[in-house]
């Protein structure tokens, strides 16, 4: 059963915390109507610093974990355990500074298929997994959402009330 959950921009550290209480659970990601398939492999974890110039000229910095996963059928495995899971990011934190508080990313291809880029629900436990509900990554305007977040719950767009235009990138 794929129940699909809101997705949020969870952190590493808040995937991590989850899966301590839970490490012997299989870990499901499910993405674009289905479940992973028990076989996938995490191929890389990358931590990224960005710098950037937004749309509406405001400088940007934040940082960002990479998660990569390989979607395939291997043999008679099955989907991985939460602790394995977080045993690969430790052993990748012996390497790579990764940053708890980072924004948490996920890589998914079939080998055949173009990467695809999501961000992660929070795991729920469901049917006697930890489930992780990835949903594409958006493009967003920093300069809309921020002002957004700013406005009163009725108004639903940073371009509909002719004073605040000035808010909106062109």
């Amino acid at each position: 059963m794929n129940i699909m959950h809101k997705t949020v921009d969870i952190t590493l550290g808040d995937m991590l915390e989850r899966i301590a209480a839970n490490p012997e659970l299989p870990l499901v990601f499910s993405y674009s109507g289905a479940d992973i398939r028990p076989g996938y492999h995490v191929t890389e974890v990358k931590a990224g610093q960005f710098s950037a110039l937004d749309c509406g000229a405001n400088p940007e910095t934040w940082s960002e974990i990479f998660v990569q996963l390989w979607d395939i059928e291997e043999g008679d495995r099955t989907h991985m355990s939460a602790g394995k899971f977080a045993a690969i990011v430790r052993k990748v934190a012996e390497h790579v500074r990764l940053d708890g508080s980072a924004k948490l990313t996920f890589e998914v291809s079939d080998g055949v298929g173009p990467m695809q880029l999501f961000c992660a629900g929070t795991p729920i436990i469901e049917n006697g997994a930890l489930r992780v509900s990835l949903e594409p990554r958006a493009a967003s305007c920093k300069p809309r959402d921020r002002w957004l977040a700013e406005q009163p719950k009725s108004v639903t767009s940073c371009c509909a009330p002719s004073s605040a235009k000035s808010a909106c990138c062109a």
